[in-house]
């Protein structure tokens, strides 16, 4: 999609749950606060790409589809205007591998607390504690409960 330049930049992760949303929309307002650009990821995989599993071949995914659905995921959330100042990036790969790339040199990122993904009893997900172990910038860890203004 959009490519990530050297500008102060907030990277936030986007997987459609209402944490994620949540993430999005804390995002937005902390970069307003200090100026920089928020980059909005998802990352996608084919199943059994990573782990002991013969890779096997999604042939529902539509990557051009799915670039779509971010696009319109932003939207939703933020509304029209506020989503035009969002770049959009649909990467390829294991999702902590993608998010931690993606966040080098950023100022924040920023993750709900719980994706799509995983069990319920988990206070964190496995993602968002991967990459709140791993960043090499200050990561952010939304709970879908928070609202701010974007």
């Amino acid at each position: 999609m959009e490519s990530q330049d050297s500008a102060l930049h907030v990277v936030v992760g986007i997987d459609g749950s209402t944490s994620s949303h949540a993430a999005l929309r804390w995002a937005v307002s902390h970069a307003k606060l200090i100026g920089a650009d928020v980059v909005a990821v998802a990352a996608w995989d084919l199943p059994g790409a990573h782990g002991w599993s013969a890779p096997a071949v999604d042939a529902d995914f539509d990557e051009e589809i799915a670039e779509q659905g971010l696009v319109d995921e932003v939207r939703t959330v933020l509304g029209e205007s506020g989503a035009a100042h969002v770049r959009k990036r649909l990467v390829r790969g294991d999702t902590v591998e993608v998010l931690l790339s993606e966040a080098e040199g950023a100022a924040a990122l920023v993750l709900g607390n719980r994706g799509l993904g995983g069990f319920r009893r988990t206070l964190l997900g496995s993602v968002s504690q991967q990459c709140a172990l791993h960043a090499t910038c200050p990561v952010v860890i939304v709970r879908p409960t928070v609202e701010v203004e974007a």
